[in-house]
């Protein structure tokens, strides 16, 4: 699946200028992604130990509506009718996450060989069907019990981290070829650390740049271990990013949007890219500046053989007081981008289609990565299931535009080797609980009973074609 994509030969003609904006290269990797946590379920089954999210949400006033995942979607014991899904959808790929605490309780030590064995199961399963298992090793679910020695906050986890990837990669690493060692590390480092808002809800600056080193640490460790025990895998890391605009021409808020793509993207991107922390940034942390250590930021630098970014909108960012936010800045408000125009997802994000594009031709520009996938991009709307159907119309077309921004990227030379829709199915969307649906799958949360959303079957079409139809 890695081997250098060709374009697919175009006619001559009329249809030649449409042709190359919506068909896309020989074996581009279409698929779907999920995550442990907002899936699975089982939360207590079968020696599976207890991890931060399973706390938090267990915690009054922590989620929306008082929900928490311990049944969430039931993936654990529906997984064979959720392959059949895939199946049926035409998907290339999966990309989900294993749980932690499912498969090592404690976090480190003794192992759960049941377990394990789902994981296995499951990649066996996805294989059989023909789709190629993309495997995350953290989506958030941290083990409550390395929390309860500092979690991310500790340096120790960044040798528990490294064992629990050697795990993964003795006992999958026959049959799985992608791996994603963290999945956004920007959300669970500050939105946990910082905002408060996710697992494990600390509030501390100081402390969410710690975690975001420790993170980059454990990642890079992560590299090494995978590619030691399979030099043919291929191992990237997952990032949340979106390019900063100003929210007027202001200098106050130029320099505010400057400090928000460095506290978001470059913060991440540039240590992982081998250039160390950027050093605006350590100045503007100052005291809360993370500890670094000499070897650090060779170990974080380890080189990766994609980059995942998931892409949800660009930001429009203002200065604010510090009494507001500490970091100087905020974004505008919904009220605020529907009176610029803006239709706004049920998260209350503006819909930016061509600044998916905007945001793969900067980062490919000033990284190089060796190669991209899109591992997270969808939308969150008021889905209505009528007479065993979900017309969609509004997700539909929030996908057509984005495989088209897309498509316009690798036309820009974009080394974009895949895309993964977020997500395969409604699901549990943390701190919003179950009120945010983002699937192609409904789920009804009763009965579990799942049905194709009109979007499904467009991108459904969109695989089978390679090409992405301009009308529905």
């Amino acid at each position: 699946m890695e081997e250098q994509m060709k374009e697919t030969p175009q006619p001559e003609g009329q249809n030649a200028s449409r042709l190359i904006q919506t068909v896309f290269p020989q074996n581009f990797v279409w698929g779907a992604a999920t995550a442990s946590y907002q899936i699975e379920g089982a939360w207590n089954e079968d020696g599976k130990g207890a991890s931060i999210w399973d706390t938090f949400s267990h915690t009054p006033g922590k989620v929306k509506n008082g929900d928490n995942g311990d049944v969430a979607t039931d993936h654990y014991h529906r997984w064979k009718e959720d392959i059949g899904l895939m199946k049926e959808l035409g998907l290339k790929a999966y990309r989900f996450s294993i749980s932690w605490p499912r498969v090592i309780p404690q976090g480190k030590g003794s192992v759960n060989q049941e377990g394990l064995a789902f994981y296995d199961r499951l990649v066996d399963g996805l294989l059989e069907a023909g789709i190629q298992p993309f495997v995350t090793l953290y989506h958030w679910d941290l083990p409550q019990a390395l929390q309860e020695t500092g979690g991310w906050g500790n340096p120790s986890i960044v040798e528990d981290f490294a064992c629990y990837a050697e795990l993964l990669g003795q006992q999958l690493g026959d049959r799985v070829k992608h791996w994603i060692t963290l999945n956004e590390p920007h959300v669970f480092a500050y939105a946990g650390h910082f905002g408060g808002f996710h697992a494990p809800g600390e509030q501390s600056l100081e402390l969410a740049n710690q975690v975001s080193h420790h993170a980059l640490l454990a990642h890079g460790r992560a590299v090494s271990v995978l590619r030691a025990l399979w030099p043919d895998a291929k191992v990237g890391i997952t990032l949340n990013l979106s390019l900063s605009h100003p929210a007027s021409d202001l200098p106050a808020d130029r320099m505010a949007a400057r400090i928000a793509d460095g506290q978001l993207n470059r913060w991440f991107l540039d240590p992982v890219f081998g250039r160390g922390y950027p050093e605006d940034m350590l100045a503007f942390y100052g005291d809360s500046a993370p500890r670094i250590e000499p070897d650090d930021l060779d170990q974080i630098a380890e080189p990766i053989d994609f980059l995942g970014i998931n892409y949800y909108s660009n930001h429009f960012i203002r200065a604010v007081g510090a009494d507001e936010n500490p970091l100087g800045y905020s974004h505008l408000s919904p009220d605020e981008l529907v009176q610029a125009g803006y239709e706004l997802t049920e998260m209350g994000w503006p819909i930016m289609a061509d600044g998916l594009r905007e945001l793969l031709v900067h980062v490919n520009r000033e990284y190089h990565p060796e190669a991209i996938y899109i591992t997270e991009n969808g939308a969150a709307f008021n889905d209505q299931l009528e007479e065993e159907s979900v017309h969609d119309d509004r997700r539909t077309g929030y996908l057509r535009e984005h495989l088209l921004a897309a498509r316009r990227a690798i036309s820009e030379g974009v080394p974009l080797r895949g895309y993964f829709v977020w997500s395969l199915m409604d699901n549990f969307e943390w701190a919003h609980g179950y009120s945010k649906r983002f699937g192609i799958v409904h789920v009804d949360f009763e009965t579990q009973k799942r049905t194709l959303k009109d979007s499904a079957k467009f991108y459904q079409r969109v695989i089978a074609s390679n090409e992405v139809p301009l009308m529905s």
